[in-house]
């Protein structure tokens, strides 16, 4: 059951967002305050953060920035605010995604489902997994991708999309699954922005580009990886 952190100084609001969240079969711990909140996050077990924007004690981005120097939990963040600079100021401090209010409840429990499916893609089974007898290697610890020894610079986009196809090999995706387990669902741009980032991928991580061992096209369908587990 995962544990999901509700920071917001109106009663009614946490209440709300409470009741569905419970509904959906999570656990919820509802506090007030920033400071609240990063006691939680350094002496609880929590999964999931819903922050207000706007706290008695501390602006929410600050409480964003301390969580992140503590733990890499998802946050989504709550905003009266509607402009585009508060909505990218919230996102460069680390949060995952925001809502605005007034909002529907619903549009809360789905973030969360949609935000910790993401989450859940980046946790590998093991620390590392290696592929076609060390050649290329996947470090979840550390997030780096090892090709013959050496690092990889991959994107957090390329990284994730080579993290949930290794993570099941000879499994096909859609290009739109691809997108809303790689990029969310509230993702507007072309389905084949995922081809051009697969093509990267293989520059990056195969010996022939043109004759990948790894990143397999299944014609008329999307990708599938067909790396050899050690």
């Amino acid at each position: 059951m995962k544990t999901i952190l509700i920071v917001d100084d109106e009663d009614n609001i946490r209440e709300v967002i409470r009741s569905y969240l419970q509904k959906e079969g999570y656990r919820t711990i509802d506090v007030e305050t920033g400071g609240e909140a990063l006691q939680c996050v350094r002496s609880l077990p929590v999964d999931f953060v819903i922050l207000d924007l706007m706290l008695p004690d501390m602006e929410g981005e600050q409480v964003c920035q301390a969580i992140r120097q503590i733990d890499s939990v998802p946050i989504l963040m709550l905003t009266a605010k509607v402009s585009q600079n508060n909505r990218i100021r919230g996102l460069s401090v680390g949060a995952d995604d925001y809502v605005l209010k007034p909002f529907d409840p619903r549009e809360i429990v789905a973030r969360v489902r949609t935000i910790l499916r993401r989450s859940d893609d980046d946790v590998l089974l093991a620390d590392r997994l290696t592929f076609n007898h060390g050649e290329l290697m996947i470090d979840s610890m550390k997030q780096q991708v090892f090709r013959s020894g050496e690092p990889v610079n991959l994107t957090p986009n390329e990284y994730k999309i080579l993290l949930l196809l290794a993570k099941y090999p000879q499994r096909c995706f859609q290009r739109d699954e691809l997108i809303e387990r790689v990029l969310g669902h509230d993702f507007e741009g072309d389905v084949r922005t995922i081809d051009q980032h697969v093509k990267n991928l293989r520059h990056k991580i195969e010996s022939d580009p043109k004759k990948p061992v790894y990143l397999v096209t299944v014609y008329g369908f999307g990708y599938r990886f067909a790396g050899e587990t050690v």
